[in-house]
């Protein structure tokens, strides 16, 4: 018998759904950060053996929004609660049980379909009686189809829930090719991996109001073996423009450094990297430029 499905995975921001895709895909198809609400769209990655294929959707962190942007996000996320074979819900193991998970498990009480809560950062966990009474916290809020504790970051007790959840999906046909992990384009991944290099190089305000857009993207005309890659770095404010560039172009230059190593060993060719920053006043809350950017889902 073939399993096949779709699995969602929920939760908080940061609570480490895009490292827990990334390790089981063995590949880098969505970023990570530090910073909360780094995913913004909802990123499919496909997960093939022998006798299954799990095509899971990591989500933004549930959260509540405070601009457009936000409210795209949040509702990427819950979106996606009813059209799924499996829901992944997870939480920090060093986080107590709070009012954003009342909010999400008031919307996993609207649907029926099956709910594994996945108790992430196991690794990091040093306080067992209070991760012991938080769990009751959970358990007693909504009851679950099974609980596990994992760690996303070293891949403890990974094996076991992919297990769990083949058991969860239909006998059913397989979606993608064999060697397919994601279903976003290139163009995609590349502009999320620039925008990631940003998140890891800046702080306060700018994070959360940076979009990245790739303008041109093609082969050399002399060198087939090079591929020239044209990208916008858009932030809402002429301070935030000055910041990314930085003294003498030094932190735009250090982006695109770290940038063009990880798109070097996404594509495989060796690429030349041509960013530049643009600003585009409060694009977060603009229907217009969400559109553009890639944020369709209605506001």
């Amino acid at each position: 018998m073939f399993r096949s499905g779709f699995v969602t995975i929920i939760g908080r921001p940061n609570v480490g759904k895009s490292t827990f895709l990334n390790h089981v895909l063995g590949q880098k198809v969505t970023i990570i950060s530090d910073k909360p609400q780094t995913t913004r769209n909802n990123i499919s990655g496909i997960y093939t053996t022998d006798d299954a294929q799990i095509i899971f959707i990591d989500t933004p962190g549930i959260h509540k929004p405070h601009h457009k942007l936000g409210v795209f996000m949040t509702k990427e996320a819950i979106n996606t609660l009813s059209s799924v074979d499996l829901i992944l819900y997870m939480t920090d193991g060093n986080q107590s049980f709070g009012g954003g998970d009342e909010f999400i498990i008031n919307e996993l009480q609207r649907v029926k379909v099956p709910v594994f809560l996945i108790v992430n950062k196991a690794d990091l966990t040093t306080n067992i009686a209070g991760l012991k009474q938080n769990i009751d916290r959970f358990k007693q809020a909504y009851n679950f189809k099974g609980i596990f504790s994992i760690s996303a970051l070293r891949g403890d007790n990974v094996e076991r829930l992919l297990d769990d959840i083949k058991q969860e999906l239909p006998e059913g046909p397989k979606y993608y090719p064999d060697d397919m992990i994601t279903d976003h384009p290139e163009k995609f991944i590349i502009s999320e991996l620039v925008r990631e290099k940003v998140l890891l190089l800046t702080k306060e305000e700018i994070p959360h109001s940076v979009m990245c857009l790739i303008d041109q993207m093609e082969y050399d005309t002399t060198n087939p073996r090079l591929i020239n890659i044209h990208a916008s770095i858009i932030v809402e404010r002429p301070s935030q423009k000055g910041i990314i560039i930085g003294k003498n172009g030094r932190m735009i230059k250090q982006i695109g450094t770290l940038a063009r190593q990880d798109i070097l060993h996404l594509l495989g060719n060796k690429i030349f990297l041509d960013l530049h920053v643009k600003v585009v006043k409060d694009w977060r809350n603009k229907d217009f430029h969400l559109r553009n950017y890639g944020y369709t889902e209605e506001l």
